[in-house]
């Protein structure tokens, strides 16, 4: 008997504006559902926030973003995009079927995020940031009289004219 491939995909859905936090956690826990129905896994979830539509979808001018990245047989995907279609709070959906090193990419993304956070967080880093301002604007307005001495030396040089 031949064994189902389980592929990466990469889900992108637009859920109502009207949810609160609660509400979206339950519709993710649905949609893990659906995933799990189709013997899926979900492997990384985004919540994007809500966010301004380019046009209006089912009169709603704003969604709710989330960005899952899931593993699905590869026969499930259009039932699984039925069930996307037919639940209520799913604005819009769209299913991508990503390769080994996209899906790769998209989880050392999150690594390097993380890594970043932590790093902005810490207080030495941002008084030595402040500093580093401070002294460019500095060098900037001490250089600034010079400069301009210099350019009109040049242009005295380049006017025929006088």
């Amino acid at each position: 008997m031949r064994r189902k491939a389980l592929r990466s995909y990469q889900s992108i859905l637009i859920l109502r504006p009207d949810l609160d936090e609660a509400q979206v956690d339950q519709a993710l826990e649905k949609v893990t559902g659906f995933l799990a129905k189709y013997e899926g896994a979900c492997l990384k979830v985004e919540k994007w926030g809500k966010k301004r539509l380019a046009y209006r979808v089912k009169k709603s001018r704003f969604g709710y973003y989330l960005n899952i990245y899931h593993t699905c047989e590869c026969s499930g995907v259009a039932s699984l995009e039925k069930d996307f279609k037919l639940y209520d709070l799913i604005l819009k959906y769209l299913v991508i079927r990503l390769d080994e090193k996209e899906l790769t990419r998209a989880m050392d993304r999150e690594f390097e995020a993380e890594t970043e956070e932590k790093n902005d967080k810490s207080p030495d880093k941002k008084a030595e940031a402040k500093k580093a301002e401070a002294k460019k604007a500095e060098a900037k307005e001490d250089d600034a009289p010079e400069k301009s001495a210099e350019v009109k030396e040049v242009a005295k040089e380049l006017d025929p004219i006088e």
